[in-house]
C-alpha cells in the first residue's frame, strides 16, 4: 500500500460516516471492514468516569462485525451529519507500519468548515486490505 493509497483508506474510512443513504452505507461497511472486524472506541471523558466511579477502571466501546458496524456508523450519522451540523473528514496525515495504518479525523461544521472535534485512528487490515481491528481515540 502506498502513502496515496494509506490516505485513500483514511478518506474512504471518514466517508462511510457521511454517507446519507443506508444502503450504499452498509456496502460501503462490507467492503472497509472484514466480516468479522472489531471496532473500539475509548469512550468520551464523561463516560469513562461514570464508569470509573461504579468500578470499572477500563472501559471500551466495541462492535463487532457487519451489523454492529452499521448500527455503530449509522447511529453516529443520524447523531451528528443527518441534521446538517456537522460531516467527518479524514486529516492529511495516514501513515503505514506493516499492517497498521494510523490518520486523523476531524468533525467539522457543515456551516464555515470550522473543525470541532476530531481523533486518532489505528486499524490493522486483514491479507485482503479490509480492516480486521479498529482503534479509535476521540479527542486527540
Amino acid at each position: 500500500m502506498s502513502v496515496s493509497t494509506e490516505q485513500q483508506l483514511a478518506d474512504r474510512y471518514a466517508a462511510v460516516w457521511t454517507e446519507p443513504d443506508p444502503v450504499r452505507r452498509r456496502e460501503a461497511i462490507e467492503r472497509l471492514w472484514s466480516e468479522d472486524a472489531e471496532h473500539l472506541l475509548q469512550p468520551p471523558v464523561e463516560i469513562r468516569e461514570a464508569a470509573a466511579r461504579v468500578g470499572f477502571d477500563r472501559s471500551v466501546l466495541t462492535a463487532r462485525g457487519h451489523d454492529e458496524l452499521a448500527v455503530r456508523v449509522g447511529r453516529a450519522h443520524q447523531e451528528f451529519v443527518a441534521p446538517g451540523e456537522f460531516t467527518f473528514r479524514a486529516r492529511q496525515d495516514a501513515v503505514r507500519l506493516r499492517d497498521v495504518v494510523k490518520f486523523g479525523w476531524e468533525m467539522v461544521s457543515a456551516v464555515g468548515d470550522d473543525v470541532v472535534g476530531g481523533g486518532v485512528e489505528f486499524v490493522v487490515l486483514g491479507e485482503d486490505g479490509r480492516i480486521t481491528l479498529d482503534y479509535q481515540f476521540p479527542g486527540l
